[in-house]
């Protein structure tokens, strides 16, 4: 079990600073024996976690130039990331404002854009902040950006990878 102190009184944000910065107690714990190390050539599972995914606009963001991008990546939210836009000032003013916020922290690159800010995300077309908004829930509550379809005519069952292509195309 971790422990952290934190100050009494203090404000989220304080909190959240104190809890990057301070390091965690640990509790004595009895030594566990080491783990076995992978076989050759194989990671360990633990060692390949995705923390990035990318993907692909249905419309793109059009910039100051009027060029049109696509394609980005996107990062794991952290708690810090979902705790963050409770103390902003535009989300307080309008709650709806949160999912702007939220997904300005962690898209990581638009094109060539790597300073993602709130202001870009503002622009972007409802359908593809609904998109972002769709792939953040599936890639931090799934893990992963698969989704399982059924044919309507066949009734097949297959995956499909959200994160790439456009929409309707193969």
């Amino acid at each position: 079990m971790r422990r952290r102190t934190v100050t009494p009184g203090a404000g989220l944000e304080e909190v959240l600073d104190q809890m990057a910065a301070a390091p965690a107690r640990e509790e004595a714990a009895p030594a566990a024996a080491p783990a076995a190390a992978p076989a050759p050539g194989r990671p360990r599972e633990r060692d390949a976690l995705q923390t990035e995914f990318a993907f692909e606009l249905p419309r793109g963001y059009v910039d100051d130039e009027g060029q049109v991008h696509r394609s980005g990546t996107m990062r794991l939210a952290t708690a810090r990331d979902e705790l963050r836009p409770q103390i902003d000032l535009r989300v307080k003013e309008n709650p709806a404002y949160l999912s702007v916020v939220l997904l300005s922290q962690v898209i990581t690159r638009l094109g060539p854009i790597t300073d993602v800010h709130a202001g870009i995300v503002e622009r972007m077309y409802a359908t593809d902040v609904a998109f972002l908004q769709d792939f953040y829930r599936r890639i931090n509550s799934e893990g992963h950006t698969h989704a399982a379809v059924t044919c309507p005519l066949c009734q097949g069952s297959f995956e499909v990878d959200l994160s790439g292509g456009r929409l309707g195309e193969s």
